[in-house]
């Protein structure tokens, strides 16, 4: 992570640094944050696609690379953010999946001087994505919009099942009353079964920084302004 704007506090950088060394040691998947006053004249997309296909960001044959730059606002010029991908992550993420990260997860936290908590909540979702834990047509379709609204999707889809499901015992219970009071002097048994499933995970651990690896980045991702 480069902060050259200074958009950080020391206790942020070592954060998101720790989070992003552990995803990448974790996955091989490499997220570059780099926050700038000065795009030395290109587009911020442009910038963008240079420092992530120069640094090689990612792996070399996975092109597992993640490039966010962040140009902050000033009193003169507008604000921007980009989100540009490897060529190994856009089936992931998305171009539009890209877009709504800015605009849900990051825009209107930049928008209340809350920039740490804007970047947390972008490299949770990309993190997200790229592991599996949800799909990208998941994260997009929700009346919410952004990861916590695809969270809050499926809370009410369980409780929703979950009202059907007592309605349904509610129902069977009054069959079986009916049956007793009317005579039939049949017996009943409602037996329940459940299964459970755990989800495992290979963590690794090491000492060492790992360095950039030659990914390739392609054209993929979307930008904003504030």
């Amino acid at each position: 992570m480069v902060d050259s704007a200074n958009a950080f506090t020391i206790d942020q950088r070592a954060a998101l640094t720790a989070k992003l060394d552990s995803f990448d040691i974790e996955t091989s998947t490499q997220i570059q944050i780099y926050t700038t006053t000065n795009l030395q004249g290109y587009d911020i997309v442009d910038f963008a696609q240079r420092l992530g296909e120069g640094w090689g960001v990612g792996k070399e044959g996975f092109d597992n690379g993640i490039v966010i730059v962040y140009l902050p606002k000033t009193d003169s010029t507008n604000g921007e953010v980009t989100i540009q991908t490897g060529y190994g992550i856009e089936p992931l993420i998305p171009d539009a999946t890209c877009k709504r990260i800015i605009e849900h997860e990051m825009i209107p936290c930049f928008k209340k001087d809350s920039v740490y908590e804007g970047f947390k909540r972008a490299v949770d979702v990309c993190i997200s994505l790229t592991k599996g834990d949800f799909k990208a047509d998941d994260y997009g379709n929700n009346s919410i919009g952004g990861f916590w609204g695809w969270v809050l999707d499926h809370l009410v889809l369980s409780l929703v099942l979950g009202m059907v499901g007592v309605w349904i015992v509610i129902i069977l219970v009054i069959i079986i009353i009916a049956k007793c009071t009317s005579g039939g002097g049949g017996s009943y048994y409602i037996g329940t079964s459940g299964s459970s499933s755990g989800s495992s995970h290979r963590s690794h651990s090491g000492g060492s920084h790992r360095s950039y690896g030659g990914g390739h980045f392609g054209g993929g991702g979307a930008r904003g302004r504030w």
